[in-house]
């Protein structure tokens, strides 16, 4: 019996390692793109591998996916940026200037310029927690002329705030459910909640109230 469990572990090992190495260069690849351009659902995509690797008996499987998203998100970011004070400094602009310009609106713009002014550093953490909220104050900070090298040390603990958001997130999915399919299903829900809820409140506040 015993030499049928070490067949087991290996194989199971074996999987393991070959989904380790195909997916954490694509989980980092993934939300570095979802950085610069962001449509990619880079919070649901950390919560769904925080939960396969909940359910991994490798070591460190959790710890990676946090390295793994959080210098992502953090090289994108820094990436983006700048991108965008090169669109700032030249005469026509840059289609990377104008895409964060139009994923800010004139009113979130006002609010983070606003909120950059009293709390400096501090807001790019909430910047990166609050759903829609990070291009906003990206481009606060590009208004305000910052320098990359100040924009990165406030980025930082930004992005790791975030990934440990989203993990954690992976993780109670992951330790509700004995399936990881079922962990990843229930953490992409909570993830797509979350980004709806601001929307949906901001309609419901402004839906005319019956007489």
């Amino acid at each position: 019996m015993s030499w049928g469990w070490l067949a087991v572990d290996a194989s199971t090992g074996a999987a393991e390692s070959t989904q380790q190495a195909i997916g954490y260069p694509t989980l980092f690849l993934l939300v570095l793109l979802g950085a610069l351009v962001p449509v990619v659902p880079t919070g649901a995509l950390v919560s769904s591998a925080a939960v396969v690797a909940f359910h991994q008996t490798a070591p460190f499987s959790l710890a990676l996916v946090f390295v793994t998203a959080s210098f992502a998100a953090f090289c994108g970011d820094a990436a983006l940026y700048w991108l965008g004070r090169r669109g700032m400094g030249s005469k026509n602009g840059s289609r990377w200037l104008a895409a964060i310009r139009a994923r800010a609106p004139e009113e979130k713009l006002t609010q983070a310029q606003e909120r950059l002014a009293e709390h400096n550093v501090a807001v790019l953490v909430l910047s990166r927690l609050v759903p829609a909220g990070r291009l906003p104050v990206m481009l606060a900070c590009l208004l305000a002329d910052w320098p990359l090298r100040r924009f990165v040390r406030g980025n930082l603990p930004a992005c790791l705030a975030w990934a440990v958001t989203y993990q954690l997130i992976g993780i109670l999915g992951g330790s509700l459910f004995p399936e990881p399919w079922e962990g990843v299903v229930a953490a992409v829900a909570l993830t797509v909640a979350i980004s709806a809820a601001p929307m949906l409140w901001r309609r419901l506040r402004g839906a005319p109230q019956a007489r």
